[in-house]
């Protein structure tokens, strides 16, 4: 089964002048503590709710401060056409919960949660990459 054929592709996006307050008030709107941020289509970035902790409330930033301040540059991500099984296995390597999903053109379509892939796996993929994702200390 192929990666776009479970993930979420309604995906809300923070753009990078976004102000951290505006983001914030976004996330929970949708009830979400992730929220990409794009130029366009293009993935530039990702924050979460702990980023804007850690990285704004934590160091006084106003709240007006631009989300690609406080946003993770460097997204991991997986294609949409990938294997389930491929993007479990990269989320255990890197010991995250979801992962942005993108074209061939790395142009964002969606996100795909652990929560996604246990809705379609028959096998022990999902306990598997949990029980990984939740190792401490892997990346040391």
């Amino acid at each position: 089964m192929r990666i776009s054929e479970i993930m979420s592709r309604d995906v809300k996006v923070a753009r990078p002048q976004d102000t951290i307050q505006d983001v914030a008030r976004r996330m929970v709107e949708i009830d979400a503590g992730v929220m990409p941020v794009c130029d366009g289509d293009r993935l530039q970035g990702m924050v979460t709710d702990r980023d804007i902790v850690v990285r704004a409330v934590s160091e006084g930033r106003s709240f007006q401060t631009p989300v690609s301040e406080v946003m993770t540059p460097d997204v991991e991500c997986c294609y949409e056409d990938d294997d389930i099984g491929e993007a479990a296995d990269r989320m255990a390597e890197l010991q995250v919960r979801r992962l942005a999903v993108v074209d061939r053109d790395k142009r964002l379509v969606g996100i795909v949660a652990l929560g996604d892939i246990a809705r379609q796996a028959k096998d022990k993929t999902t306990g598997q990459t949990l029980e990984e994702i939740s190792e401490p200390n892997r990346h040391v």
